[in-house]
Formats: C-alpha cells, structure tokens, sequence
C-alpha cells in the first residue's frame, strides 16, 4: 500500500528548548528535514539552565566535556562552568546555527493525541498544531519537587525552592535556613555562608562530597585549543575517556575499584572538618556514589563557618517564625530555601499524552515510567523521547546522552522518510524483555549498595541506565527493528536488521 508520507511532508514537533531539543533541531535539519519546529513554553531557551539561577550555580560535568560535539567550545571561563557561562553558550549556538528561526515561544504542550494517523498537539495558549512525529525533550531535573512538611505555608517570612530563586531577596544579614544538603543545596551554602548572618542547614542524609576545584582556565590554554580543532576534539575525547574509566563505568558495578579510588578522595576531604562531632555528622553510612556525588572544594569549609549550623534532627513541622524540630527546638528564620531536587518520574508530565487507541501515558507509567531503550513506550507511535525514563541520567553527561539518542531516532525514522513505514514503536515484548535485563542488571551497581535516593523507583531498583558507557553507546549505533512494531498503511511490515545491531544489543 503506498505511503502519504515522503522526505518533504513530515512535520517534526519538537517539545523542550533546553540542551536535548536544540540539538535534535539541529541534527534533524542537517539530515534535510526542513519542517521541524521547537515548541517552548518559556520566552527563552536554556531548559534547566534557564530555570536554574541559584547562586553558586554550575556543572559538575567539566566545561569542555558539557559541551554539543558540533559546536566544541575553546572559551570556557572554568573548569567546571557557572550556569550563567552555559546558558549564553546555549543561545549562541541556538543563533549560529540558525534555530532560533524554528522555535516558537510561548508554547507549552497541554496535550497531545494520536488519532491513528497523526498527532495533534494543543497548547495552553488555546493553539493547535498537527505533527507527523513528536519528540519530546522535556528534561529529567525540570519539575521541582516540595517537601511535604507540615506548616510549609505558614511560614511568615520568604520561602523558594532553589529552581525557583527569589533574586529579589536580599540576604545579607538574614537568618537563613536551607533544607538538602546535595549537590544543588552544596554550591547555594557555599555561595551565601559568607553573606547571611546565619545559615541553618537542615540535613536528612549526609552527602559524599569530592573537592574538585573550580578553577580558572589560563589564556594559554584557550588559545591552545582554538588554535585548531583537532585540538580541541582530541581534549573533549581525552575528558570523555577520563569519566567513563572514573565515574560512569564504576558506579554500575558496586565492587569497581574505581570507586575505592573515589571513596578516599572523599573520605580525605571529610577528614579536613576539625570538629570531629561535625565530622562525624557529615559523614555518610553508604557506600561512595550510592548517591550523586557531590563536587565541591568549598563546601566543608563553608560548613565549618561559625555563623553556620548543621541541624541534623528530623524537621517535625514549620512555623510562621521558623523550623520546629523533633528534639523540640524553634530554629528562627528569615528565609527558608528548600534544595529539595525535582520530581524525576515527571518526564512528559502535566503533559497528558494519548496514543494509539485511546491508551493514556499516565495510566501506562501509573505505577513507574518506562520506556524501551529510554525512547519509545509501546502503544505511542512516533513518540520519541530524549533523555526518557530508564536512560543513563546518573552517569553519562546528558548532552552526550541526547546525541547518542538523537542519532538513533534519525535512523529508527528513516523507514518513515523512504516510505517504506508510516508508524514506529517499541512492542510490548521488547520493552518487557529490556525491562527485565535492567532490573537484574541493576543489583549490581553502586546505587542499589543501601541508600535512598533519587536513583531509585517505587520497588527501591534503580530507574536508570545498569549498564556501561559503550554498551549505550553500541544500543544506540542502530535500531533493532524487529524490536518495534513497524505499520504502513495500517498493516504489519517487517523490516530487515543489521546484522551489527542485532549483536549489538
């Protein structure tokens, strides 16, 4: 049965103008499709770096490493970049490569409906747009997350979560408290300690905290690595290869020696605190990298100030004056901060999506989200997603992320391109067959060693990527397609596989 669809008529929506959606524009117009349009609902692009404005703000993935392969970038300030730094690398690249000119502002996605052909997405704005195929980039650490804390709207004096900052109040000479105590609540203690008159930190879980320095990059070195790309790619490689052997390959194997590595790193840093009831306080009961590692070389120092407290009594409830907690004391308070990290298992969500035969995404992830391969959920053809659930977000820069996944939806379309397919999307028995490798897998890694975390669903197993750098990397290389449910015209196609792939995966 012939085809509607052709190179020229496929509309391309897609949802996020953050790191992930800007670089599939870009991908995407390089491959000649010349319909594809970014849809934000913002007035600017930047996703979580826009959002994100809390003092002390920047990336713990080093500056030349967090960067789009296509547009390497020689001018970084620091070793580790301030968010600042990274949202105007965002929007230059945005306008050298000309994607500005396929986004539109204002747009945030209320639904969107497969109607067994196409997909329409309607905004909030009252608009309504159809697309041939969606993909959605709309972040991991996006929805922030509030503690539910008795009195948390009763407090009397100013409150915000730190992906909400409140730059309108002054804290020079308040009485601040700050409850987390990871990596986002890390780089705001550091920033302010010097600056409020007390700070109150509010700890749940202590932390592991490596002391990378954040330092300046020389001229010298800048130059060095403008003077010619080559150059500079051999250093983004020479990073990329550092964190794969450190960090990305050694927290999915909890017995990596790697780690032993890390857990002295840390554990010489904790020892530099001289009071040993603080050190004793700051000092974790899991094993390194069970939790996100936190980076920093300021943070003990900070903690050690005398106008700063850790509280490590369990908060009981807030109150107009301050935070009330269980040993019965009142910790007054002028601000309250809440580094309380972001609701991960969001994803698409408040989006509602609807896919084939009237099958809702929220009732499909009811009980956990999950995606085959991260990117596709049965069900939902032509429904892609970028840094999805189940996706290495724990130990692979995202933006390396994206690309990989990137590259791999433009070869899972290209059926649709030549006309050879018209619907694509993961069966049912590959997800649960995925699934299944995932969760054995899991138990091996780091982050199911004892500790609660951000990394772990509703069943305590971890969400993300179990595996290694390559293996994603190899998954990524090329589609199974035996592995999705492939339509033209309504009917089932089989397509051939690579033999490559096959082994691959």
């Amino acid at each position: 049965m012939p085809s509607s669809f052709g190179p020229k008529h496929q509309k391309i929506a897609i949802i996020g103008a953050g790191v992930a959606g800007i670089a599939a524009a870009i991908r995407f117009g390089e491959q000649g499709y010349s319909d594809v349009t970014v849809y934000e609902k913002a007035d600017r692009v930047g996703g979580t770096w826009r959002e994100n404005t809390y003092p002390g703000i920047a990336c713990d993935v080093p500056s030349h490493l967090y960067n789009f392969t296509f547009a390497l970038n020689a001018d970084w300030q620091m070793m580790f970049s301030p968010g600042k730094d990274i949202q105007a690398y965002i929007e230059r690249v945005v306008v050298d490569f000309g994607v500005d000119e396929r986004i539109q502002f204002g747009h945030e996605v209320a639904k969107a409906a497969f109607d067994g052909q196409i997909w329409h997405l309607t905004f909030t704005n009252g608009k309504e747009v159809a697309a041939d195929i969606v993909i959605a980039a709309t972040g991991v650490l996006h929805h922030p997350a509030y503690p539910d804390i008795e009195g948390l709207d009763t407090f009397a004096g100013d409150a915000f979560h730190t992906a909400r900052w409140d730059h309108s109040v002054d804290l020079a000479g308040k009485r601040v408290g700050i409850i987390g105590t990871g990596s986002t609540a890390a780089q705001v203690i550091s920033s302010i300690a010097g600056e409020v008159g007390h700070l109150s930190v509010f700890q749940r879980t202590a932390q592991w905290v490596i002391p990378v320095a954040n330092d300046p990059i020389p001229d010298e070195k800048k130059e060095h690595l403008r003077s010619d790309p080559g150059v500079l790619r051999a250093h983004y490689d020479k990073l990329s290869q550092k964190g794969i052997e450190l960090f990305s390959d050694a927290v999915v194997n909890a017995d990596a020696a790697q780690l032993d590595f890390l857990a002295k790193a840390c554990e010489d840093y904790l020892q530099t605190v001289r009071s040993p009831e603080l050190r004793e306080k700051l000092r974790p009961d899991y094993k390194v990298g069970c939790k996100r590692l936190v980076v920093s070389s300021d943070f003990y120092e900070a903690m050690q100030r005398p106008n700063v407290d850790l509280v490590t009594d369990r908060i009981d409830r807030i109150e107009p004056g301050g935070v009330c907690t269980d040993d019965g004391a009142l910790h007054d308070l002028d601000v309250l901060i809440l580094a309380t990290g972001f609701k991960v298992d969001a994803f698409t969500r408040p989006m509602k999506v609807t896919g084939r035969d009237g099958l809702d995404l929220d009732d499909i992830w009811a009980k956990r989200p999950g995606a085959y391969l991260s990117v596709s959920v049965p069900g939902f053809p032509n429904f892609f997603m970028l840094n999805g659930p189940n996706g290495p977000v724990g130990n692979i820069n995202l933006i390396q992320v994206a690309e990989f996944e990137i590259g791999y939806l433009l070869k899972l379309i290209e059926p649709i391109r030549e006309g050879r397919a018209d619907q694509i999307a993961a069966t049912e028995e590959a997800l649960i067959r995925f699934d299944e490798a995932r969760v054995e897998r899991s138990k091996r890694t780091v982050w199911a060693t004892g500790c609660s975390s951000w990394y772990l669903d509703d069943r305590g197993i971890p969400l993300v990527w179990p595996w290694s750098f390559k293996r994603f990397e190899e998954a990524m290389s090329q589609p199974v397609f035996s592995d999705y449910d492939v339509r033209l015209g309504g009917e089932a196609v089989s397509l051939a596989d690579p033999e490559s792939a096959v082994a691959a995966n």
